[in-house]
């Protein structure tokens, strides 16, 4: 029994690697940490478990229909998808794996700092030629997750994700 959920898990899992972010399409919801648990009821139900980026995040209808769609087109004997988001445990951006900070930057998105304290001095380079030298030109971005910076070296304008520790 304990191998066969392990199986149906790495199944989710290779599932939900083809969800992607609705506003970042080159990232998966597993490569920005998102998953959280899987559980089956009954032996029939799926619920999926994910921490959402950012509690007031717009998309977060959009993933959860992606999920369901995702998850049932690989998994035939499942007769019910359910997801839900966990409000309980905060999400960090330590949970973006390596590949998920590698995708953001081939999208134009500088990665958040590994191990940023809150409080402490956010620096970013640039996603397009890794200066240094770059520029805050607006907190605010075109998600609540993202900022506005500027790029002094390549002279390109450029997306940051938002660090968010718990440390």
């Amino acid at each position: 029994m304990q191998h066969e959920v392990q199986q149906v898990r790495e199944e989710i899992l290779e599932a939900l690697k083809e969800v992607k972010d609705p506003e970042i399409p080159s990232v998966s919801v597993v490569e920005l940490g998102m998953f959280y648990d899987a559980q089956i009821e009954n032996g029939k139900v799926i619920v999926i478990k994910m921490l959402p980026t950012f509690t007031g995040c717009p998309a977060l209808d959009i993933i959860s229909r992606d999920i369901r769609l995702a998850v049932q087109s690989k998994i035939s004997w499942a007769e019910e998808v359910k997801v839900e988001f966990v409000f309980d445990e905060n999400w960090t951006t330590e949970r973006i794996s390596e590949e998920g900070r590698q995708k953001l930057k081939e999208y134009g998105i500088a990665p958040p700092p590994v191990k940023h304290k809150e409080g402490d001095p956010w620096h970013v380079d640039c996603p397009y030629c890794g200066s240094t030298y770059t520029t805050m030109e607006n907190i605010f971005g075109p998600a609540a997750c993202r900022s506005i910076l500027y790029c002094r070296s390549c002279k390109n304008p450029f997306e940051a994700m938002k660090p968010v520790s718990n440390i």
